[in-house]
C-alpha cells in the first residue's frame, strides 16, 4: 500500500547519507501497477528529491512501468535487477 511504501521511504531517507533508492518488486499476486501508484504517492508525499530506481516484475509489470515512466518524478525504471543495481550504483557515484 501507499502507506507502507511511504513509511519505508521515511525510514530510508532518515539517513542523510542515502543518495539513491532502489525498489525491487517481484509481484506474484500483487499487481505491479498498484505498487507503482504506491511508489508515486509515497515519492510525492515524502517529497523525495533523490533518484528512485524501480524494477517491477510480475503481474501487470508493463503497466506499472508505464505508470512510473509517465509520472514526471525522479523515478527511473529498470528492466532487470542487474540494470537496477547498475543504475543505482552509477547514480550514487555521481552524487558523491
Amino acid at each position: 500500500t501507499k502507506e507502507r511504501v511511504t513509511e519505508a521511504f521515511k525510514i530510508i531517507l532518515s539517513d542523510e547519507n542515502v543518495v539513491t533508492v532502489l525498489v525491487n518488486i517481484f509481484g506474484g499476486i500483487v499487481r505491479c501497477d498498484l505498487i507503482a501508484e504506491g511508489v508515486i504517492g509515497a515519492v510525492e508525499e515524502v517529497g523525495v528529491e533523490i533518484p528512485v530506481v524501480v524494477r517491477l516484475e510480475g503481474n501487470n509489470s508493463e503497466l506499472g512501468c508505464e505508470v512510473l515512466d509517465n509520472s514526471d518524478l525522479n523515478i527511473i525504471v529498470a528492466s532487470s535487477l542487474a540494470e537496477a543495481a547498475e543504475l543505482s550504483v552509477s547514480l550514487a557515484e555521481d552524487a558523491q
